[in-house]
């Protein structure tokens, strides 16, 4: 189900590296409303995940989650998968305002969660979700695709960490994404659902910021968000935009939107430029545009030199296996649950505060 130019079904595959062996690692996926979900099981079953059960009120999801995963069964209920002793961890990408009621009930029958970004869209929900994690001490992971699922990130993160170009000092984050309006649930359409396009898209921008930078803090210092096109939608966001500044200085300048035309061969031409003392760097992360329809290109320039690495398919997306990893050792390599739940937090004060210009 990898459709390039299609990014609610975009969902990468990688090559198997196995941290576990057959049966060690059991899980389940529920809720199927966003396409994500495929890539979010890709990954986990590449590491060597057991993909043992799948439900969603939708007959017609699950017909097509059995095409993809074959050997999966179908519950005729959710607690059917909730109540299995077996199941270690569940996938999930219902609706985005109902990620995280699922995630309580998954750790409330003491198993493992790992849902769709947003993980949750209002701050009540982030707070219910806090306590559920310090309640049952199980983990409460996300998927944020755009930095765990891109190898031309996964890359940049090893060459800022080896000091290529000295101290971050800024990032720029573009997510860029096609509307493909009629193949849109109702949903879709719907603040109240899906968070606003800050929550829902501005996440992925602000948790790459705070992996690269290191930051363990951060502010907004200002938002905007419009709707320039939608107007059977009114309640809809096109377009938004923010500036973070962390605690060790380093600053963030994201801009999102849906306006990628039919020319374009992939969903979005995501970007990520890195600013740093020493150098700067390019992510070109789903193609180079008139150049090569594959993605991963990394540009680096830094004292010795300009530099290109087209990287698909040579780095892998080792977040997977080192989620599969803490669940079962209970550790923090993946990403620790602080992150994961200020990457939100900082999206929804964007959200929150934005200003609406049009």
């Amino acid at each position: 189900m990898q459709r390039k130019s299609d990014g609610m079904n975009y969902a990468p595959k990688g090559r198997i590296s196995l941290v576990c062996g057959p049966g060690e690692f059991i899980m389940g996926a529920i809720g199927l409303d966003h396409g994500h979900i495929y890539g979010m099981c890709n990954g986990l079953v590449e590491a060597g995940a057991e993909l043992a059960w799948v439900y969603d009120p939708d007959p017609r999801k699950t017909e097509a989650f059995c095409r993809a995963y074959p050997r999966v069964k179908v519950a005729r209920c959710e607690e059917e998968i909730l109540g299995d002793p077996r199941v270690q961890l569940i996938a999930g990408a219902p609706i985005p305002c109902e990620r995280g009621a699922l995630g309580l009930r998954v750790m409330d029958h003491g198993k493992d969660y790992f849902t769709d970004k947003p993980p949750v869209t209002s701050f009540d929900q982030l707070e219910a979700a806090r306590q559920g994690v310090s309640r049952t001490g199980r983990r409460f992971a996300v998927y944020y695709s755009e930095r765990l699922h891109v190898e031309a990130a996964v890359r940049a993160g090893q060459l800022l960490q080896s000091g290529a170009i000295g101290r971050l000092l800024q990032v720029i984050g573009l997510g860029p994404h096609r509307l493909n309006a009629p193949s849109r649930p109702d949903w879709f359409w719907q603040k109240s659902k899906y968070g606003g396009i800050l929550c829902d898209v501005g996440c992925h921008q602000i948790e790459q910021f705070l992996a690269f930078s290191g930051a363990k803090d951060a502010r907004v210092l200002h938002s905007k968000t419009a709707n320039y096109s939608q107007m059977d939608h009114p309640d809809f966001e096109d377009f938004g935009d923010a500036t973070l500044l962390a605690d060790n200085g380093a600053t963030l300048y994201l801009r999102v939107d849906w306006f990628t035309p039919a020319g374009l061969k992939a969903w979005g031409d995501g970007r990520t430029i890195l600013l740093g003392t020493e150098g700067y760097m390019e992510l070109r992360k789903y193609l180079d545009i008139a150049r090569d329809p594959e993605g991963d290109h990394l540009y680096l320039v830094d004292q010795g030199g300009e530099h290109h690495f087209n990287v698909h398919g040579q780095v892998g997306f080792p977040f997977f296996g080192q989620l599969i990893e803490d669940c079962l050792h209970r550790t923090e390599l993946s990403m620790t649950q602080r992150h994961a739940f200020l990457a939100i937090e900082l999206a929804l004060q964007a959200q929150s505060q934005a200003r609406r210009i049009a």
